[in-house]
């Protein structure tokens, strides 16, 4: 069963929020992990079907089933489902630690990489090394995963202060991980060559817009077309300091027998709440899938889009630059504070997360004029709020805003939805 929105009725107090909190709901539930790798990863007899591809199980000796990213813990459940005993040994390392039957799920840190993380690593290496030309590879990657697979202490190091920078500026996740391919043995197409000989099947969950797989979790499994001279220009562009960097694996003999497959996207949580928001009668449009705007912007653009009666969806990331620590809540919850004043009558704007975790245990926020009212009316310094980066503060004081769903154990970037009665 996939997440629910645990506080409804709470915070579903208009008509409007109802609607709005209903297309979410369609969003989390379509990307639901488990239902759509039974959809997507058939067994019949002993052939495998992957997202329509086949392969003949009886031609491999072992099957290993390895992952990384907030989606694969819960993934690796539908997996074992599929394969059963099939499976020789497996290891995950997710957000939580559980076990199934033959796969170990390990529990690393988020967003920052931990000497646990390193250590699960190393064990998925193990497993991918001892692999031979006669085995089969089961790789599940999410999003997250750049922090959760770390392939050694020197790119812990480096990952932990390259982050750290990097959330002072206002650049894109596909610049922060094009470095991040060049400071680790294992992204980048790092552990396709770790997995060469065998046969290997990518099962991704896109956290990334648009046709950027081989960005998410920064491409373990992908050939990477980025060099270390595009690392170096990212890293001058935003005066990150000082790296250790390295080329990626460029022989393609690597990736010969490794197929990757898109699971879930945004595009396809997108799509299924414009659906949704058709079965209300509500009409709406999917404006983008890659909105890498700053918070202002983006609600420009909501706006512009959205006429009366109609919902704006996007998805995507707004760029937040972290101008000082201690702040609370994530883009998410610092979008809503931000354009809190701009919020006019008969107006509805959500900001959530998928993964549920706005960088807290809240999902998200959902804002109304209302919402504005009720802030005045408590004499809450909206501004101090926004200057101190404390989403989380302003919203828990508030009361009625946050949206709570728990983790939900998959991840395909943000969702921003805009509806005018």
């Amino acid at each position: 069963m996939s997440a629910q929105i645990k506080n409804l009725d709470t915070i579903a107090f208009t008509a409007a929020r109802r609607k709005v909190l209903d297309i979410v709901q369609a969003g989390v539930q379509s990307i639901d992990t488990i239902e759509v790798v039974k959809e997507k990863f058939v067994l019949d007899g002993d052939i495998l079907s992957v997202c329509g591809k086949a392969y003949d199980l009886k031609k491999f000796k072992n099957i290993y089933v390895v992952g990384f990213g907030k989606a694969s813990g819960r993934a690796v459940i539908a997996v074992e489902e599929v394969l059963g005993a099939r499976i020789a040994e497996g290891l995950v390392i997710s957000l939580t630690a559980a076990s199934t039957e033959h796969i170990k799920v390990l529990a690393g840190t988020h967003p920052l990489p931990s000497p646990q993380n390193v250590t699960a690593s190393e064990q998925i290496l193990e497993i991918c090394k001892k692999a031979k030309e006669e085995d089969l590879i089961i790789c599940v990657i999410s999003g997250g995963g750049s922090a959760l697979f770390c392939g050694d202490m020197e790119e812990l190091e480096q990952d932990t202060k390259l982050y750290t920078e990097y959330l002072k500026t206002n650049g894109e996740i596909i610049e922060l991980n094009t470095v991040r391919k060049h400071i680790s043995n294992v992204k980048g197409g790092g552990l396709a060559k770790a997995m060469y000989p065998a046969t290997a099947i990518g099962l991704i969950f896109s956290d990334i817009a648009g046709a950027n797989c081989d960005f998410v979790t920064s491409g373990p499994t992908y050939y990477d077309s980025t060099t270390i001279a595009d690392a170096e220009k990212i890293i001058k562009k935003y005066n990150l300091g000082e790296f250790k960097l390295i080329e990626t694996p460029k022989d393609k003999k690597y990736f010969d027998k490794v197929q990757n497959y898109e699971i879930v996207s945004n595009v396809k949580a997108l799509e299924s709440m414009f659906a949704r928001a058709k079965e209300l009668g509500v009409p709406a449009h999917i404006m983008t899938a890659a909105c890498y705007s700053d918070a202002q912007q983006a609600f420009t653009d909501l706006e512009r889009e959205c006429k009366k009666g109609e919902l704006v969806l996007a998805g995507g990331e707004v760029r937040v630059t972290v101008t000082r620590s201690g702040g609370t809540g994530g883009r998410c919850e610092y979008m809503g504070m931000a354009v809190l004043e701009r919020i006019a009558p008969g107006e509805t704007f959500c900001a959530f997360a998928s993964d549920g975790l706005d960088n807290s245990n809240c999902a998200g926020v959902i804002i109304d004029s209302d919402t504005q009212k009720r802030a005045v009316d408590m004499k809450i310094d909206q501004v101090e709020h926004l200057h101190k980066f404390d989403g989380y503060g302003l919203f828990a004081a508030l009361g009625k805003e946050q949206i709570f769903t728990g983790i939900t154990e998959s991840n395909v970037s943000d969702w921003l939805l805009l509806y005018k009665e």
